[in-house]
């Protein structure tokens, strides 16, 4: 097949920023699928059609829950005129082409997929029509504007060609350099809500994940971690190891030891069995305790300016009221359903790689630096992730290239295995950070002063082999509160931050910086609307009446969560709203507190997202974050004590059940504005909202999170 170079070039609007694009070239798509199937028709990375009428769509993120699975394709499915349901759909592995086009390189992250694929895989579709048309027209003697597609077929008169038909001739074709793309008004999927489409395999047991790979000849690894942070190995003994029935091998790796055997069993008693003798380092000085009190000293304090404007101090002194209040929050922990694992087989001068991932890429480029090879000779494979919330997109490529190290070490294939514990312990979290913040009042409670400093690690300095040297301000730390809307327009304010060092491995988590700043400063404008003696979505409605986004998430909720109807005896309400990742969600929560034991009774939402794609996906994710929300803010907790983790899995790392889990209404605000995200941005609100509503109940506000850790009795 004459195979032709498709590139395309557009432009894209995220955070107020024009970003070009280059739809890839056909050639690209190597890694992909047999470029060498003369039946196959494969304009682009994105998209192939078979001479039998198969229609395969690449994935240039990874499905991990949040339902692109379903919205890709989609967009592919409307431009190309054809039933979804008949789409078969593949993650895309490491490959270039697939490079985000905000980011610079292959991330799912930072709920951006929908909004920065939105162009590109329509342009994917629309440009496969146009050459689809184009062979029917010359077939059968018509002109282009008298040949129309439905249902995977070009009308072309009295006469009907399917895209199977006419793939051969199509790929002969010079690709055009622009296509027209199909109006609002003719999408038959975007913009309505479908269902999801692996929602079957997931449910029958068909959907394979990245636990669930297997192979003759593959053994199963475990790895017995420091039990320290930054601990390393001075010497070990796996005589009795080796002695227990199954396991093969026992090899040294950068991250510890680890056990090879048959089967898991096997592989887990062997490391029990193990006498390792381990050289802690400097982590086990690092606790809890003395790391709070070391924090609270230090946001006491103006930190570096993130944010200022006029005299906040000399402001605060002449305010009519002031208030003052310190938050603590802690470490947390991603916890997805399915545990880190890996498979690598390495042979003839080839490895070969099974991992859920979000960052395919760069761990690609990890396990060719580990074995001496060049990238190309590394193919990822990318079955379903059991959730990633940011513990999948780890810069280092912490646990693909133990994975690597121990089958090189080995010389066996090798699926390596975390096990809950592992997961939990083995490093990567939401920082610890401490909030201080003074804000001063005038006598009718509004805010004229706000000093507010931040103490806490950065994220992106463990990212720089990703995005250069992280800036003295780290963005994912004070997003929520740099910027924020109630800062707007404040004549006297002062945002500071103080980055801390600690041996501790810190990651993005869902929602990031949001996870924080959220909560501070939405429990925050909540407690200024109580001493000003008014209604907190009022007093929130003043305050954002420069904020139409803002606002129209707030009304909408307050309309539909009824906020102004009484409520049952010991059931009371709270109010949070919040952007992130380029859209708004409010949130309203009903609770009760009774021996001091929160239930989550009824959750509504609100979300100005712009376009929604897939209103039914957005939905879905609204409900995933919210619970995420109150999982983090009622439970989320994790403690150090020499430089040991304290917990170790879900009895003592409470995660939200099933029979704890709120009734949850979720309404889609009818927006023209810009494309936002939908996987994380419920996360913020929810919990603000939650506490927000306790303080309703008992009088109490929640400074240090988790809620649980806190006395509920009514003041």
């Amino acid at each position: 097949m004459n195979r032709r170079n498709f590139i395309q070039s557009g432009a894209l609007l995220s955070g107020g920023l024009l970003i070009s694009f280059t739809i890839p070239k056909a050639n690209k798509l190597a890694a992909l699928a047999d470029t060498n199937d003369l039946s196959v028709f494969a304009p682009n990375a994105f998209l192939n059609i078979g001479t039998d009428n198969s229609i395969s769509v690449y994935l240039s993120h990874v499905e991990m829950g949040q339902g692109i699975w379903t919205t890709l394709p989609m967009m592919i499915a409307d431009e190309l005129d054809v039933d979804l349901k008949k789409i078969n759909i593949k993650h895309g592995g490491a490959n270039k082409a697939f490079n985000h086009v905000f980011y610079g390189l292959q991330i799912t992250g930072g709920s951006s997929t929908t909004w920065s694929e939105f162009d590109r895989y329509r342009n994917a579709g629309a440009t496969a029509r146009s050459l689809l048309v184009q062979a029917a027209a010359t077939r059968s003697g018509l002109t282009i504007e008298n040949c129309k597609t439905a249902d995977g077929a070009v009308i072309a008169g009295n006469k009907r060609y399917t895209y199977g038909e006419l793939a051969n001739d199509a790929a002969k074709l010079p690709v055009p350099a622009k296509v027209t793309l199909k109006a609002p008004e003719d999408w038959n999927y975007i913009g309505k809500g479908t269902k999801r489409v692996d929602s079957f395999a997931k449910t029958n047991g068909s959907a394979q994940f990245g636990m669930d790979i297997q192979f003759p000849g593959l053994l199963t690894a475990v790895v017995a971690h420091a039990p320290v942070f930054g601990g390393k190995v001075v010497s070990f003994d796996a005589s009795k190891a080796k002695a227990v029935p199954g396991v093969k091998q026992v090899v040294q790796v950068p991250t510890g030891i680890a056990v090879i055997a048959d089967h898991f069993w096997a592989a887990q008693q062997g490391r029990k069995a193990l006498k390792i003798t381990w050289d802690h380092g400097i982590g086990v000085q690092l606790n809890t305790a003395t790391q709070t009190a070391a924090y609270r000293k230090l946001a006491a304090t103006n930190g570096l300016p993130v944010q200022q404007k006029g005299d906040a101090i000399s402001a605060l002194n002449t305010a009519a009221k002031t208030i003052s209040a310190e938050y603590v929050f802690p470490y947390l922990a991603h916890a997805p359903m399915e545990p880190l694992n890996c498979t690598v087989k390495i042979e003839n001068d080839n490895c070969e790689i099974w991992c859920g991932t979000q960052l395919p890429g760069v761990d690609q480029a990890a396990a060719a630096k580990i074995l001496g090879f060049k990238p190309d000779q590394v193919k990822i494979n990318i079955p379903f992730l059991g959730g990633g919330f940011g513990r999948r997109a780890t810069p280092a490529s912490d646990f693909v290239s133990e994975a690597v190290h121990i089958a090189k070490a080995s010389g066996k294939s090798v699926k390596m295995v975390w096990t809950r514990e592992d997961d939990l312990k083995g490093g990567y979290y939401r920082p610890f950070y401490v909030h201080n913040v003074k804000i001063g009042v005038d006598k009718e409670g509004l805010p004229v002063a706000w000093n507010h400093n931040i103490a806490g690690q950065s994220i992106m300095a463990d990212a720089s082999v990703l995005f250069g040297p992280a800036p003295a301000i780290d963005d994912t730390t004070v997003e929520g509160v740099k910027g924020s809307p109630y800062l707007d327009g404040l004549a006297n304010h002062f945002v500071g931050l103080h980055t801390t060092k600690e041996v501790v491995p810190v990651l993005w988590y869902r929602s990031v910086g949001g996870t924080h700043t959220g909560y501070v400063m939405e429990t925050l404008i909540d407690e200024l609307a109580h001493n000003a003696g008014q209604d907190p979505v009022a007093y929130r409605r003043n305050l954002l009446k420069n904020h139409s986004r803002h606002l129209a998430a707030l009304n909408l909720v307050a309309e539909k969560g009824n906020w102004n109807q009484a409520l049952p005896a010991g059931r009371f309400k709270g109010v949070a709203v919040h952007e992130a990742f380029g859209s708004v969600v409010a949130i309203i929560a009903e609770v009760s507190v009774e021996d001091g034991i929160v239930k989550v009774h009824q959750v509504d939402c609100a979300i100005d997202c712009g376009l929604a794609v897939n209103p039914e996906g957005v939905k879905l994710q609204m409900e995933s974050g919210i619970i995420f929300g109150i999982s983090m803010a009622v439970y989320g907790d994790l403690t150090i004590v020499n430089g040991q983790l304290q917990q170790s899995n879900f009895y003592d790392y409470r995660i939200t059940r099933m029979h704890e889990a709120p009734k949850i209404n979720v309404y889609i605000v009818d927006s023209k504005e810009k494309m936002g995200g939908a996987g994380e941005c419920a996360v913020p609100p929810t919990a603000p909202a939650v506490a927000n509503a306790i303080f309703a109940a008992t009088g109490k506000r929640i400074y240090n999170l988790p809620i649980i850790n806190n006395q509920l009795k009514k003041a």
